[in-house]
């Protein structure tokens, strides 16, 4: 049988303000920014889902409140 050779693993790249860098170039700060960063990333997109569901469903009860004064009016109006 052949011997699988160990590859090495690839180094990360980070993508900054259109520039690419590699892990080994950042120092630990700048390690901790981009963490803050992707971390502060997820959040945003993680609100930004939350709101849009509250304001579908601050939608819904509008619609079904609507619905429900105009059920009444009908009804007066019989």
């Amino acid at each position: 049988m052949a011997k699988k050779e160990k590859e090495m693993p690839k180094e990360a790249i980070v993508n900054l303000f259109g520039k690419d860098y590699k892990e080994s170039e950042l120092n630990d700060e700048q390690k901790v920014m981009i963490n803050h960063v992707a971390d502060l990333d997820r959040k945003i997109n993680s609100s930004e889902f939350n709101l849009t569901q509250l304001r579908f469903g601050k939608q819904a009860f509008l619609d079904a409140l609507k619905v429900s004064l105009d059920k009444d009016e009908e009804e007066k109006e019989k």
